[in-house]
C-alpha cells in the first residue's frame, strides 16, 4: 500500500510520514500533495491566535476535548517559534497537550516556524491539506503568538479565533497586534482573573457595542441555529447580521477548567454554518487558494532567480545596500536583469 492509500485509509504512521515529507518540501512532497488534493475540502479549519500568555494551547486542548465529546475527529497543528540564534524550537505544545495523545480521534503535530514570519510555518498550509485529506472533521491551528504578524492565519483558516486574557499589561492586546479585523470570534480566556469584564467591554467598544451587549451567548446544540441570548433594544447581537455580515461574538472562557469552551465550540459551528449558507465560504476558499498560489510562486521565483545568478551574488548586493552604495529597489532590479527576469 503506497503512502497516499495509507493516509486515506486512516493509518496514523502513514499520516506522520506524509507530514514529514511535506515539511521537507521536495519533489516527492509536491507529488503527494497533488495526489491528495482531490480528497480535500471537507474539514473545517479553525485558527487560534493571540498574544503570548493568553492560554492558546490550553484553549486548543479544551476545544479538542469538546469536539471529541460530540464525536468529531480533530487534527491539531501547533506552530512554535524557531530560535533566531540556535535555529531550534521547543515544540512544547505536544507536552501541554499530552492528555490527548492516546485518543485515536486526535492527531497533534508541532511545527517550527523555521524563520517564517506571520505566526505560521511555511508548510502549515500543506499540512492542513494533509490532515484534511486524512478525514479530520476539524483542524485546529495554533499560531506562534508573535504579535503584529499574526494576521497570516486569516488566509489559512475558515474561522479565526483571537484569544485575549486580562492582566497582560493591556486590556486588549489585539489593539497593538492589529488582529482585531481578522477575528471571527473572540475568546477572553482566563476569565476568572480580575479584569476579564473590562477586557470584554473594551472589545465591545471597539466593535461599537454598548455595555448591555456584554453577556456571552448561551450554550447551543450541535446544529447551526443561532444561539439564543438576552436581547437589549438598540444593541446588535453577535453572529449573522440583517445585512449578511458577521459580528464576532465575545466568549469568556477558563480553558483550564473547561468553562465556556462548549459555548465557544458552538459559536465555531454557528460560524461554519453561516459560511456555508452565504457566499462567504466560497470567498474564503478563493482567498486561501490565492494565498497558497502566491506563496508557491514567490518561493519558486526566488529559486529560479538564485539558479541564474553566480553564487554569492546576492550577498554582494546585501553588503552594498548595507553600506548605502545602492538602494534595495535598484539592487533588486539589477539582480533580476542579470538573471534575465526583467
Amino acid at each position: 500500500m503506497n503512502l497516499v492509500d495509507q493516509l486515506l485509509a486512516g493509518h496514523r504512521r502513514g499520516l506522520a510520514r506524509a507530514i514529514s515529507l511535506v515539511e521537507d518540501d521536495g519533489p516527492e512532497a509536491h507529488a503527494l500533495l497533488a495526489a491528495l488534493y482531490p480528497h480535500t475540502g471537507r474539514g473545517h479549519v479553525v485558527g487560534v491566535t493571540g498574544a503570548p500568555g493568553t492560554g492558546k494551547s490550553t484553549l486548543v486542548n479544551a476545544l479538542a476535548r469538546a469536539y471529541r465529546a460530540q464525536g468529531f475527529t480533530v487534527g491539531i497543528i501547533a506552530v512554535d517559534p524557531t530560535s533566531p540564534f540556535s535555529g531550534g524550537a521547543l515544540l512544547g505544545d505536544r507536552v501541554r497537550m499530552r492528555d490527548l495523545a492516546g485518543d485515536p480521534g486526535v492527531f497533534i503535530r508541532s511545527m517550527a516556524t523555521r524563520g517564517s514570519l506571520g505566526g505560521l510555518a511555511r508548510a502549515t498550509a500543506d499540512v492542513i491539506l494533509v490532515l484534511d485529506a486524512a478525514g479530520f472533521d476539524r483542524i485546529l491551528v495554533e499560531t506562534v503568538g508573535v504579535g503584529q504578524a499574526e494576521v497570516e492565519i486569516a488566509s489559512a483558516a475558515h474561522t479565526t479565533i483571537v484569544v485575549e486574557a486580562p492582566g497582560l499589561g493591556d486590556e486588549v492586546q489585539a489593539i497593538k497586534a492589529g488582529v482585531l479585523e481578522i477575528a471571527d470570534l473572540f475568546a477572553v480566556n482566563k476569565a476568572d482573573r480580575e479584569g476579564a469584564d473590562h477586557a470584554v467591554l473594551a472589545l465591545q467598544m471597539m466593535q461599537g457595542l454598548a455595555p448591555a451587549a456584554a453577556r456571552g451567548p448561551a450554550p447551543v446544540g450541535t446544529g447551526h441555529h443561532r444561539p439564543e441570548r438576552g436581547r437589549s433594544a438598540g444593541h446588535a447581537e453577535p453572529g449573522p447580521q440583517p445585512d449578511g455580515a458577521w459580528l464576532p461574538p465575545i466568549t469568556k472562557t477558563v480553558a483550564t477548567r473547561g468553562e465556556g469552551v462548549e459555548v465557544l465550540r458552538d459559536w465555531i459551528e454557528q460560524h461554519a454554518g453561516y459560511l456555508r449558507e452565504t457566499d462567504q465560504l466560497a470567498r474564503r476558499e478563493t482567498a486561501r487558494a490565492a494565498s497558497a498560489l502566491n506563496h508557491i510562486l514567490c518561493d519558486r521565483l526566488m529559486d529560479v532567480l538564485l539558479t541564474h545568478l553566480p553564487e554569492g551574488r546576492v550577498t554582494v548586493f546585501v553588503e552594498t545596500i548595507a553600506h548605502r552604495d545602492v538602494d534595495p529597489y535598484t539592487a533588486a532590479a539589477q539582480l533580476l536583469s542579470e538573471a534575465g527576469l526583467q
